[in-house]
């Protein structure tokens, strides 16, 4: 509007034209003209100035520490300001958490919830779940897809690999088909919403199989609680036992873990104090004798 308005220019557009074009008040212009800078535009630039001096100076303060260099330096502001400030200039603790870009959101679900947390069955092959977890080595992070019963909690199928992949889940889900001896037809395989287990392989092994695909909620562990109790107990019990240096050194123990100690030596209260290869062979002789 000042250019347009100045004696100087081509097509000379009187100030009451403009404002009431983009209808705004003259008194507001015309206040604007006198002090372009507000006081409180001033004394922001100043704290904001304040502000990146003390964060040049320490980059691992946050927010909080940065307000009480700027309060302790003669700068009456409210925190709230000065978190206002450094987010909208990205003056983040260099020991802050990393955030998340659009690209690592979880996608839309392929499959409905079909468990709703009811983590039971009456017979094996009827609920699976499965989940991904990884370590880190000397040599890199080492990945673990498993497949878990839910009719006797034994691992019925995993794959183990140095990259995370959707072929890690279809590994995992062959294995726990192979080792069940194929009889899975109608089975629900229940996971999150991880690209591995919505990518078009997963969906194409399933469809081969017959099984169904159940997905819990973003955001929501306790849709897939079952699986996230194993992954636990793996995390205590060898993952975080001692520094792995080669991946095949973790792998090794993760594989004795499981077969060797969750399988045949570990006892579960839900199993009636027995194991899982317990608990199946017993109720496999039950059904026998009952046939």
């Amino acid at each position: 509007m000042k250019e347009l308005a100045a004696a100087g220019a081509r097509v000379r557009v009187p100030v009451a034209v403009s404002c009431r074009v983009l209808k705004l008040h003259r008194q507001h212009y015309y206040a604007w003209l006198a002090c372009p800078v507000s006081g409180a535009e001033l004394a922001e630039a100043y704290l904001a100035n304040a502000l990146f001096d003390a964060h040049r100076d320490d980059p691992e303060f946050g927010y909080r520490l940065l307000f009480d260099e700027v309060t302790a330096a003669g700068h009456e502001v409210s925190d709230r300001t000065v978190w206002k400030i450094c987010s909208a200039n990205q003056w983040w603790c260099v020991f802050g958490k990393k955030r998340r870009g659009r690209k690592a959101r979880a996608g839309a679900p392929v499959h409905e919830d079909l468990v709703c947390r009811e983590f039971t069955a009456d017979e094996p092959n009827r609920l699976w779940l499965t989940d991904i977890s990884e370590h880190p080595t000397s040599e890199g992070k080492l990945y673990i897809c498993a497949v878990k019963d839910v009719w006797s909690n034994r691992i019925v199928g995993y794959s183990i690999a140095e990259r995370m992949t959707s072929q890690l889940a279809v590994d995992a889900l062959q294995s726990a088909v192979a080792r069940r001896g194929g009889n899975v037809v109608g089975c629900t395989l229940h996971s999150d919403r991880g690209g591995q287990f919505r990518s078009r392989k997963l969906q194409q092994s399933l469809w081969r199989h017959h099984m169904r695909g159940s997905m819990g909620h973003v955001g929501a562990a306790g849709d897939n609680a079952a699986m996230e109790s194993f992954f636990s107990l793996l995390q205590r019990n060898v993952l975080d036992r001692r520094r792995w240096d080669t991946r095949e050194e973790l792998r090794i123990a993760i594989v004795t873990w499981i077969e060797r100690t969750y399988h045949r030596r570990r006892r579960q209260a839900r199993l009636g104090r027995l194991t899982p290869i317990e608990y199946e062979t017993i109720m496999s002789q039950v059904a026998t004798t009952a046939a």
